[in-house]
């Protein structure tokens, strides 16, 4: 039986933890207005990514030194590295570019609410790799999020902007990657913990993203406006490493199922400040959508 000294620890530890996701949930929900905000001047997405990656390594490089310090370490094997090589490349990188590279073309609001259908994709990633057919509460979450999909896009379908469908393509390919990264790093986080996991696969899709910009790119693309430079330090910071350490903080102290449900206000966070900040348009039939995305997913996180 718990003391009633301890009643109230763990009700701050609780508060604190719902305090935590809740500001990681909107910290990263403010990434797509920064990315939209910083396209209004001249930069491609993948310089605009590079300035990412490159002011928040340092931040990943350091968390696996900590983690090296602080937990025991498991000597990386070849097959390790390869494997960490593959999900860093395909789970960051690569959905963090094809993010970068859609958001080019949809709103801030669209991006948000497709690419938080990831959970529906790694439910049935997961059941075909393992052989387990979703049950019919998953098949009903998965319908919903994808009428709730069908109702957001409805008016832009009606007055279609001329890449729509490459956009939307290109950041549900984002979260199909990123799903499958969700997938793959299971094991490999219980091999080896969680923060020398996270800390070596981002530090390597940094390096990926920068020998990309050095294929495709002068070095002097790096010389943008100081309005660019500033967003891209708050992208890495605000919305990346900040949100990420919250998270990690608030799961520790609420657990994931509750964290999952906070985190749902992000894509409405999204919708909501890229209606205010860009102007992008806010119908009815968007926020239908967007409660049947939301109720979908949510059904699908706490079903886990």
């Amino acid at each position: 039986m718990s003391s009633p000294s301890s009643l109230p620890a763990a009700s701050h530890a609780r508060l604190t933890g719902i305090l935590l996701v809740l500001a990681s949930a909107i910290l990263f929900s403010t990434k797509s207005i920064f990315i939209k905000l910083a396209y209004q001047e001249t930069v491609d997405a993948v310089t605009l990514l590079t300035l990412r990656m490159v002011f928040a390594l340092p931040f990943f490089l350091f968390m696996v030194f900590l983690a090296g310090r602080s937990e025991k370490a498991v000597t990386l094997t070849r097959r390790d590295w390869f494997v960490l090589f593959l999900l860093g490349f395909g789970g960051y990188y690569l959905a963090s570019l094809l993010d970068f590279l859609g958001l080019q073309y949809i709103s801030a609001g669209l991006e948000r609410l497709v690419l938080f259908l990831y959970p529906t994709l790694t439910v049935l990633i997961t059941a075909f790799v393992l052989k387990r057919p979703p049950g019919r509460t998953t098949w009903l979450a998965i319908l919903l999020s994808y009428i709730g999909m069908a109702l957001v896009v409805w008016q832009d379908v009606h007055h279609p902007s001329a890449h729509l469908g490459l956009g939307m393509a290109l950041v549900f390919g984002s979260a199909l990657s990123y799903a499958i990264y969700l997938v793959g790093s299971g094991e490999m986080i219980n091999r080896i913990g969680a923060n020398r996991f996270t800390g070596i696969a981002l530090s390597i899709s940094c390096f990926c993203c920068m020998l990309h910009f050095l294929l495709v790119n002068p070095f002097s693309a790096l010389q943008v406006s100081p309005r660019v430079l500033g967003l891209g330090v708050t992208l890495a910071i605000v919305c990346t490493v900040l949100p990420a350490t919250m998270l990690t903080n608030g799961i520790r102290r609420i657990g994931a199922s509750r964290a999952a449900l906070i985190g749902a206000v992000g894509p409405v966070a999204t919708l909501y400040l890229g209606y205010a900040v860009l102007g992008e348009t806010l119908g009815w039939l968007q926020g239908a959508g967007t409660v049947l995305v939301l109720t979908g997913v949510l059904l699908i996180t706490l079903k886990k």
